[in-house]
């Protein structure tokens, strides 16, 4: 697979050169148009300026098409990159490649959300975000101020898409996916004139997994390698045996066990000095007697399996009767239902702060997740207005928040054997121990059930890791921390740390 280059940016070397208004007048391209057999890629820049991290910024706002072509040439893949670049161009700053997960979701969450230079106003305190208008705000905490941005919608999220006669198999999937968003970071260095700077790459849910794909497609297997100094992982997913409660499969109750105490808790479900105080004792009763309990099977002893009854009803606000009839064994679906059923409310899998109601009380998991029909209208809102009215992208296409298309037709397999589950986290161990510069920033909300902070833990602490690089943040919310107003905050400020300590 080989790509075009994206025909203008006004980030390049050259461009800059020129006054403002005439960079804008070459930068901003018309929307992508079939041309004799190819796509001539849009681009859209504005001059703006802001505050972050205390310091006034210039810089330019682009929206940007680049065009990833076969071995014939043939367009196969269209994808949008949003670039926010002080303004004038520095090549010693850092650039930050961000992505968000799904797979299949837009780079909406982490840019309307976290980083970029404005975000959607939404409650702060896990309540609904309601109807329309949404406010955009701008955002302190964005962190231009210590590097330039660069979100990056992989193709079938956001505005990005394969061309028509494409086959989606060539890009959904665990390698082909990585491929392509690597070779679009090496176009942006291209034509940006960013080779020799300092380089952080970063992402959030299925995104962190895709972070070490990247990684291990950027700096392994070629003599053309492309260092990075940090990877910042916000919601961590590697090993995704803690996902699946398949029977047998006794991790996925491990690993969810603090989560549940960490909600119940919140709720006033159980009593604790803070949430950090059950979530500890969860983490050492989860790896010590819970799991030697579950690793026993129908072989544990009748006290034992009393004791530990007992304890996981202290921590986890369940009745001893309803984790007896579940073999000590509750799914987090069935956590989210039954943890307030006495209420009549649910709690939701993002954010176990949310709570919804469900059609009745009676069922065993629940309608929907509250966390997430709690958020997603100002999010598509927001990167909506912003994308199209103030960056002036022009598109018929629908903008892919959530895309459905890429996980029906995601490849999950790498090769590592038949039968074997997917853990990705050798390949950031393999990249640190290849590359001695490499750091790695891991943040995690407790009240997150998409991918469990214990999980995460479980995933970077195991062999081949240097622990000496690798640091844990922690937040007072759920997948998303950043939407709690002081949470975000505390990330920009963790991460503005982490790339200034390079």
């Amino acid at each position: 697979m080989k790509s075009s280059r994206i025909l203008a940016s006004i980030c390049a070397a050259s461009t800059m050169l020129m006054a403002p208004h005439a960079a804008i007048a070459q930068a901003d391209k018309p929307a992508a148009t079939d041309k004799a057999g190819g796509i001539e890629p849009q681009v859209r820049t504005r001059s703006m300026t802001g505050t972050f991290g205390g310091q006034r910024v210039s810089y330019r706002a682009t929206m940007a098409e680049t065009v990833l072509e076969s071995d014939d040439g043939k367009p196969e893949a269209v994808i949008v990159t949003t670039s926010y670049v002080k303004d004038p161009r520095d090549s010693s700053r850092p650039v930050f490649f961000l992505f968000n997960g799904g797979p299949g979701s837009g780079s909406v969450w982490l840019q309307m959300g976290a980083f970029g230079p404005k975000r959607v106003a939404i409650p702060s305190d896990a309540r609904d975000d309601g109807a329309p208008p949404y406010p955009l705000l701008d955002n302190p905490d964005s962190l231009l101020d210590v590097a330039d941005l660069v979100f990056i919608d992989p193709p079938g999220t956001g505005f990005s898409y394969l061309t028509r006669d494409t086959n989606p198999k060539k890009y959904y999937g665990l390698e082909q996916d990585a491929e392509a968003v690597a070779k679009v970071i090496r176009l942006w260095l291209n034509d940006n004139g960013r080779w020799n700077s300092p380089k952080y790459l970063g992402g959030e849910s299925y995104g962190t997994t895709r972070t070490a794909m990247v990684a291990r497609e950027l700096e392994g297997g070629t003599y053309n390698d492309v260092g990075l100094n940090g990877l910042i992982l916000i919601s961590t997913i590697l090993d995704f045996a803690g996902r699946e409660p398949t029977p047998g499969n006794e991790m996925a109750y491990v690993v969810t066990l603090p989560n549940m105490a960490a909600a119940a808790y919140y709720h006033g479900k159980v009593q604790a000095p803070s949430v950090e105080a059950i979530v500890e004792e969860a983490r050492q009763f989860a790896i010590g007697p819970f799991a030697s309990a579950l690793l026993k099977g129908q072989d544990l002893p009748d006290a034992e399996r009393a004791a530990v009854r007992a304890e996981l009803a202290r921590l986890t606000g369940l009745s001893e009767r309803y984790l007896d009839q579940a073999d000590l064994r509750v799914t987090s679906q069935r956590f989210y239902k039954e943890l307030l059923r006495d209420r009549g409310l649910t709690i939701g899998r993002l954010d176990a702060r949310y709570t919804g109601r469900d059609f009745d009380n009676a069922g065993e998991t629940p309608d929907n997740d509250p966390s997430f029909y709690g958020i997603d209208a100002g999010y598509t809102a927001a990167i909506n207005s912003w994308a199209r009215d103030t960056l002036g992208f022009e598109t018929n296409r629908e903008y892919q928040s959530i895309g459905r298309e890429p996980g029906r037709n995601w490849e999950w397999s790498t090769g590592q054997g038949r039968g074997a589950y997917l853990n990705v986290a050798p390949y950031i161990g393999q990249a640190m121990r290849q590359n001695s510069q490499l750091r790695v920033f891991n943040a995690q909300g407790y009240y997150d059930f998409a991918t469990p902070f214990f999980g995460a833990e479980y995933s970077l602490k195991r062999m081949g890791i240097p622990q000496d690089r690798v640091e844990f943040q922690y937040y007072d919310a759920g997948h998303m921390m950043y939407i709690r107003d002081e949470d975000r905050a505390k990330l920009s400020r963790d991460i503005r740390a982490f790339i200034r300590a390079r």
